[in-house]
């Protein structure tokens, strides 16, 4: 019986030292615990992908999620540290807010920075969070090294030529969402969001997606909330690239006029999800603008 005692106690003491030995391989190799990212009240689901002194943080556009980004953390992540998050509202995260404006969205993207540790960020934000990562930049400045966005910025500081009639408009299109949702979302993409050569897969995928949104957020999500982009440009002092598909041009002469420095780097035959559309492409010209980030 001592001798069985005694094995026993050996084996013990082997499974114990086996554990804390791969728990330290884990922290070693990153694996650590993951960290809760609370933002405003409200739990931000996230990913948090490879190491590197540059952070790569993707922020996807209105109605979808994290997940359109699957294929640039696929490439990236090999490299740099690659992060993607769900907005507050939308994908795995909380909703339990009422704000859904670009200033809180801003202050989700320092958060996000802060409680991750998050040092010279890339900030690539599709769509509307064109503006979210640019309000991100202007809050968290120290840690930001420039912008990225894709599809969007596409008349930077250019005057509407009828305003009245534009915001008119917007006043309708906001009625109607609000009237029904899902009919009026599902035309706005159908018509201006989607390409020739969009696949019917992905416009499958994308219009799920807004269907099980949230309608509440998404449509406050679309509120006219003053935010003056050539504005937060000038404050936040990064230099701002576009990865804009053609499908719609890009008017670049506000940007000039004000003086913001940019980069245009366009990909063709896409619609509005270039990221997923062409994601080899895509990612060859993210890898453009790493490099002349490196070099600015």
């Amino acid at each position: 019986m001592k001798i069985i005692r005694l094995l026993f106690i050996a084996i013990l003491c082997l499974v114990i030292f086996a554990c804390n030995t791969s728990s330290q391989k884990n922290k070693q190799a990153g694996s650590t615990s993951k960290v809760s990212l609370v933002s405003n009240g409200v739990r931000i689901d996230y990913t948090d992908t490879g190491k590197g002194d540059t952070t790569l943080l993707f922020v996807h556009g209105w109605c979808i999620n994290k997940t359109y980004w699957a294929d640039q953390v696929a490439y990236f992540g090999k490299r740099y540290r690659v992060v993607t998050i769900d907005l507050p509202g939308f994908g795995k995260s909380g909703k339990n807010r009422t704000k859904w404006n670009t200033a809180t969205f801003g202050q989700d993207i320092k958060n996000v920075i802060n409680q991750l540790g998050l040092k010279n960020v890339i900030l690539v934000g599709h769509s509307m969070a064109g503006n979210i990562v640019l309000q991100g930049a202007v809050d968290a400045p120290e840690n930001v090294l420039a912008l990225v966005g894709v599809d969007n910025f596409k008349s930077v500081g250019v005057a509407w030529t009828d305003s009245v009639n534009a915001m008119k408009e917007y006043a309708e299109a906001m009625a109607a969402m609000k009237k029904n949702f899902k009919a009026v979302a599902f035309d706005w993409f159908n018509k201006g969001l989607f390409y020739k050569t969009t696949s019917k897969a992905l416009r499958e995928r994308i219009l799920n997606d807004v269907a099980h949104s949230d309608s509440t957020v998404a449509i406050a999500c679309q509120e006219w909330d003053n935010f003056n982009d050539a504005a937060q440009l000038l404050k936040a002092k990064k230099k701002l690239y576009l990865i804009n598909s053609d499908y719609q041009p890009t008017d670049t002469t506000g940007l000039v006029a004000k003086k913001i420095p940019y980069k245009l780097l366009e990909i063709h035959a896409t619609g509005h999800f270039p990221m997923v559309e062409k994601p080899a492409e895509f990612n060859k010209l993210l890898d453009n603008v790493i490099a002349d980030i490196e070099h600015y």
